[in-house]
């Protein structure tokens, strides 16, 4: 990676306020572009931006962006908090307050899993400050058609976030992406590391699904309403989120297109890395 990017020299930190309280989120800056990108992570234990993320930078720094990557609240070293609503709709709210306070009109964002779901929340909400979208392995809370409900992933993830050892946690990414082989000792104990780092985290997911099971709204019947050029991203394989709901999010978006990953998880972003960068460099430059 560019020796000018490092998650240490990115790092920053910014207060909002949420229901009328201060909410402090942390999250990386890098690049110097007028346009901004917005890279939303997914929903695990012991996710951040940067984690998530980390493969696919440079390549949009190189391009001449400015890259965002938001912890949202619960995750990383953003504050914690009880969700007992729509969390695709808190985050949302919270990215807004995030680009109001740096002076940030308009974006184009990249979401994965809870952060495709935030991104769509985003697009409904903030129209005007939409440029393009690139959605993977979510945007829509709505069940799938083939696939058992909780699917097996989203059981895992549950199991870990109850109980956060090393064994579940494999367990889960042994799902998570299509050849676990590519996971290494130090990626899971440095995984570990992080999830265990906050255990109030933990603790208010477990709570706020107990108060509201779905924290992730169906936005099914308003996709319709995204005028934004989409990019769907999808893994073949994935066990997560299954693919006849991306087909779901390309029905309902009038302008998105999809592309289809042959043996691929839930991860595309970080499994198909290549490929993937140059997909959305050429989408985001059309």
């Amino acid at each position: 990676m560019n020796s000018n990017i490092s998650e240490e020299a990115s790092s920053r930190f910014i207060t909002i306020t949420e229901d009328g309280k201060p909410l402090q989120l942390h999250y990386h800056d890098v690049g110097r572009g007028d346009k901004v990108v917005v890279m939303l992570h997914g929903s695990g234990p012991g996710a951040s931006g940067w984690s998530n993320f980390h493969r696919n930078i440079e390549p949009l720094v190189d391009a001449g962006y400015r890259v965002i990557l938001l912890d949202c609240p619960g995750w990383s070293k953003s504050d914690s908090i009880l969700s007992t609503g729509s969390r695709s709709d808190l985050n949302a709210r919270c990215l807004k307050a995030v680009l109001d306070l740096l002076g940030i009109a308009k974006v184009h964002i990249i979401g994965n899993s809870m952060g495709a779901h935030s991104a769509v929340g985003f697009a409904l909400a903030n129209p005007q400050a939409i440029d393009k979208l690139v959605l993977m392995g979510g945007g829509t809370g709505g069940p799938s058609q083939f696939v058992p409900m909780p699917t097996e992933g989203i059981k895992l993830i549950g199991a870990l976030y109850r109980e956060p050892t090393v064994e579940n946690l494999k367990r889960m990414m042994n799902v998570f992406v299509y050849d676990a082989s590519s996971l290494t000792e130090e990626l899971y104990q440095q995984r570990l590391a992080n999830i265990l780092a906050r255990r109030d985290h933990l603790e208010n997911f477990v709570k706020s699904l107990q108060i509201n099971p779905r924290q992730f709204s169906d936005y099914g019947h308003r996709l319709p309403e995204i005028k934004a050029k989409t990019l769907v991203i999808w893994g073949r394989d994935d066990r997560f989120v299954p693919l006849d709901i991306g087909l779901r999010v390309i029905w309902g978006i009038p302008n998105a297109e999809m592309h289809i990953f042959n043996q691929c998880g839930h991860w595309a972003q970080w499994e198909h890395a290549d490929t993937f960068n140059r997909m959305v460099r050429e989408f985001l430059a059309r």
